[in-house]
């Protein structure tokens, strides 16, 4: 059975018995506490906490999730995979303990050619928590005999977030995979053999703190009982597909295959290569979907994730034999077996190959410079006549170039050394305990919604600033260092929310409004507008005067303001069409920012945007503001949107019925909540400041709109009225003249380093004069300011030669703004164990940068020109300290 179908069955088997079904969320789902979905219970999770009503009172759902806490066990176990599907049915205050069970009994052993999973019944084990009797006896009664029923602790039965929240205890389905998986005795005795499939969690409880996962308070019963299930699908296919993992389904194994035709090695014969075939499968589907769900590859967050990922996959491919570029073979397998599920890979496909390729081709670049790194870390090894490299050497290989251990524990052993793998192995996990540590304290943000929640019971504050800006409305609370209170005092700061407001909520890169509510003896400066919770619209408000909870008030926006932001946001919007236009419809939405007369937008693309490409979406936007066309919002139903071709954000989760902002018809179209101008000539005119690169494949434009433009048009204008002024050439003739005058600097500054050089080199014989014994070696140290290049590089060779042949050592210093340096060894030194290649790093070091190069000659640079003296100082003491 296809994964596909069993996806399809358990989807159509729920839908039937009267759940809504609901589509995954991307990845990059809108929580602060997570970088990735990773349960399926995620996009439900409002509902679950209340935050908001659920629009249904049964859903189902196939969603798409990703964990990367136990990456280092991938390909190890059948279990532990990066990217998964989590198949769940819930009720939000429906059906409860009897009908979650029954629902899993029916599909798991109803019959194939009824559109069930067609398990053996007697195959089918289950866990209850210790105590739970009427879990135990709804089992029996559905048809699972009391000895297949386990009873265990909280640990393994008993759900919750980590965090306060609703919890409940939760019954678990295993299936026996047969004697040849493991000893009998059920789930308790062997989970490899029994194999867990689906969880059911039977929300009941709302908890008030969690210390760990068995010990927390129970506040009180929730008001409603809810029902959250998991089910792995990769789990449930290779037990339907006759297979001994994850690894080997039909939407993972033809990775493997393809992997295995590279390398020209044979899955199933090495237990080592087994394991790195299944990190190849593993980690290409998941930086696929990653990447299809808006991830470009970074140093940060979902991006670091991502770039791991792939690395891995190289490094993978490497210890399989195999040195030649990989993704752009293997890729196109996984797409293949995943595009039946996820149609939405071919969209994205362009943009997708062309960032894995190039965070491809630039891990090779760095493999290539921390290999320089490597040799000189094995030097120093050797030179101390040790066998052991440094933890911390791999650790810094591992964190500032990307180095994977196997990797250096590989090249290490070609040069005949071991790793000190217990240091690397306590830096690593002082690093993680780090990452968990900060992971938790966001986590434990949600602990302070409490007083967002029990105001947005009270109903949902409606905004009115699409069409008014002043507002006769009441205060309906009042927030207070997050406690709620009934009074503000005159001069504090607090959060209060209106009946109904005019005030834009920051959201949708759109900044919050500005204004004042007035009232009687009162006066508020409001500062900052947010939604903490979907629903509630909060104002932060400097206090002038009493305050008191149900004060009559006045809210007025500051109408200048919010005409400058919705200039500007409209103008994002002209961007980024002009930008799919000519860039490529690849050129989605990655973030945007606007406020009055500014805005910056970025946007998938590989490579930057030439000069003329910068003209040309300036000048097309700029044809669009002069058009006039006219911006109009309407409400429709999200499929229908998505029809009619509305661009719509990753990560963002949208309503059943949204907001399509629309200009020129097809040409824009978004879901947007924000506030826009009423004809794009309101905007004025648009200036294109800059365009740059934030990342791995993902770019930003940043441009003044309105009168923020026209003065820097202004300004422009006026300097090029004083350069033409001062050189006395026409504007036509400017650029001409200011090219032909850095010429002249340039070859003036060339003629002066080469005099400057000839006299150095004329000299050299009696700067050998300045050599000097540093432990029975001759060391020459000099600066040589305005030297650099190929001419330092003579220079160095030169008094090498003429050092003659005992043990010497050259180093040099020179360069213009950017500092150069150069060291230069003998064949005597070197044979004392002093390369050049490990000099050089310890130079460059006190210049502010690194260098590279052989054991006879090695050159670097740096940031610190001022620091000459210490660089040569430095190679000198390394003489010094030489055992």
């Amino acid at each position: 059975m296809k994964t596909s179908e069993i996806r399809s069955r358990f989807v159509d088997f729920f839908a039937r018995n009267g759940h809504e079904i609901v589509p995954s969320a991307s990845l990059l789902y809108n929580d602060p506490t997570l970088l990735f979905v990773n349960a399926g219970m995620v996009p439900f999770k409002p509902y679950f906490l209340g935050d908001e009503p659920a629009p249904y009172k049964r859903a189902v759902s196939s969603q798409k999730c990703v964990r990367t806490l136990d990456i280092d066990e991938v390909g190890k176990t059948t279990r532990h995979g990066t990217f998964f599907q989590m198949l769940g049915n819930f009720a939000f205050g429906d059906y409860f303990k009897e009908g979650a069970i029954n629902f899993a009994w029916e599909l798991i052993t109803g019959s194939e050619a009824d559109g069930g999973w067609g398990f053996d019944a007697d195959k089918v084990w289950v866990t209850a928590l210790h105590g739970d009797q009427e879990t135990i006896d709804l089992w029996q009664k559905a048809g699972i005999p009391r000895e297949r029923i386990q009873e265990r602790g909280l640990k393994d039965n008993y759900w919750h977030m980590g965090v306060p929240g609703p919890g409940g205890p939760c019954s678990e389905i295993y299936i026996d995979r047969g004697p040849e998986f493991g000893p009998d005795g059920g789930p308790e005795a062997d989970e490899d053999r029994f194999l867990e499939i689906w969880n059911l969690v039977f929300q009941q409880e709302e908890l008030s703190e969690v210390r760990r996962k068995d010990d927390f308070d129970v506040l009180r019963p929730l008001p409603s009982r809810n029902i959250d299930t998991g089910s792995g699908l990769e789990r449930v296919a290779y037990l339907k597909q006759g297979k001994a993992n994850m690894y080997e389904i039909d939407e993972v194994y033809p990775v493997i295959a393809k992997a295995s035709e590279l390398s020209g090695k044979t899955y199933g014969a090495d237990d080592v290569d087994d394991v790195r075939f299944r990190v190849v499968a593993d980690h290409v589907r998941s930086g696929l979907m990653l990447m299809t769900d808006g991830v470009t590859p970074g140093n940060e967050a979902r991006g670091y994730v991502l770039r791991r990922l792939l690395r891995r996959v190289v490094r993978a491919m490497r210890l399989l034999g195999v040195g030649d570029p990989v993704l752009q073979e293997l890729l196109p397998v996984s797409k293949a077996a995943m595009l039946a599920s996820f149609p939405e890979i071919d969209e994205n496909w362009s943009r997708v190959s062309q960032l894995a390729y190039a965070e491809e081709e630039s891990f090779r670049r760095t493999l290539q410079a921390g290999t320089v790194m490597f040799d000189t870390a094995v030097g120093e090894v050797k030179q101390g006549q040790a066998k052991t490299l440094p933890g911390e050497k791999a650790f810094q290989l591992h964190d500032t170039y990307g180095f994977p251990i196997d990797l250096t524990m590989e090249m290490a052993e070609e040069q005949g050394l071991a790793v000190d793998r217990a240091k690397f192995d306590e830096l690593m996990k002082e690093q993680k305990e780090r990452a968990r540590a900060d992971a938790k304290a966001k986590k434990g943000g949600t602990a302070s919604m409490e007083a967002y929640r029990q105001l947005r019971d009270k109903g949902e504050v409606p905004f009115l600033g699409y069409t008014d800006l002043d507002v006769a409305t009441t205060v309906r609370g009042i927030i207070a260092d997050g406690v709620a209170t009934d009074r503000a005092e005159d001069g504090s700061t607090v959060e209060i929310v209106l009946a109904e407001t005019p005030f834009y909520a920051e959201a949708g890169g759109q900044d919050a409004d500005r204004g004042t509510i007035v009232g009687d003896g009162f006066q508020l400066e409001v500062l900052d507008v947010q939604k903490p919770v979907p629903g509630l619209v909060v104002h932060r408000v400097q206090v002038l005067g009493e305050l008191p909870v149900g004060a009559q008030v006045d809210a007025r926006v500051d109408a200048a303001a919010r005409h400058g932001a919705c200039q500007a946001h409209t103008a994002t919007h002209i961007v980024h069409a002009a930008l799919r236009e000519l860039v490529g419809s690849n050129a989605t939405q990655a973030g945007s920012y606007n406020k009055p007369g500014y805005m910056r937008f970025d946007f998938s693309s590989p490579q930057g945007l030439s000069d003329q490409l910068k003209a040309e979406v300036e000048a097309k936007a700029n044809e669009a503001i002069i058009a006039n066309f006219a911006v109009t919002a309407q409400e429709m139903k999200l499929e229908d949107a998505k029809a009619l071709g509305a661009m719509a954000m990753f990560g963002e989760k949208y309503p059943p019925m949204v907001r399509m902002v629309e200009l020129a018809g097809p040409w824009s179209r978004e879901l947007c909540g924000g506030t826009h101008v009423a004809t794009t000539a309101e905007i004025g005119v648009l200036n294109l400041l800059s365009e740059s690169s934030i990342g791995s494949g993902v770019r930003r434009v940043e441009a003044l709109v309105s009168t923020d433009a026209f003065a820097k048009f202004a300004a422009e204008r006026a300097l090029v009225n004083q350069l033409t002024d001062t050189l006395r050439v026409q504007p036509d003739n400017l650029v001409g003249r200011i090219e032909k005058l850095v010429a002249q600097l340039k070859d003036a500054e060339k003629t002066i380093a080469k005099l400057q050089s000839e006299k150095l080199l004329a000299g050299a014989a009696s700067l050998v004069d300045r050599a000097v014994d540093v432990n029975g070696v001759r060391f020459l140290g000099v600066e040589t300011p305005g030297v650099g290049g190929n001419d330092l590089r003579t220079l160095a060779l030169d008094l090498r030669e003429r050092l003659g042949s005992e043990p010497a050592v050259v180093a040099l210093v020179g360069g213009a703004e950017k500092p150069t340096a150069i060291v230069a060894t003998n064949e005597a030194a070197r044979g004392l164990g002093l390369g050049a290649g490990r000099l050089i790093g310890v130079a460059c070091a006190a210049l502010g940068g690194k260098g590279g190069g052989k054991d006879d000659l090695a050159q670097g640079g740096g940031t610190d020109a001022s620091a000459a003296p210490q660089a040569v100082a430095a190679v000198r003491t390394a003489l010094e300290e030489r055992a």
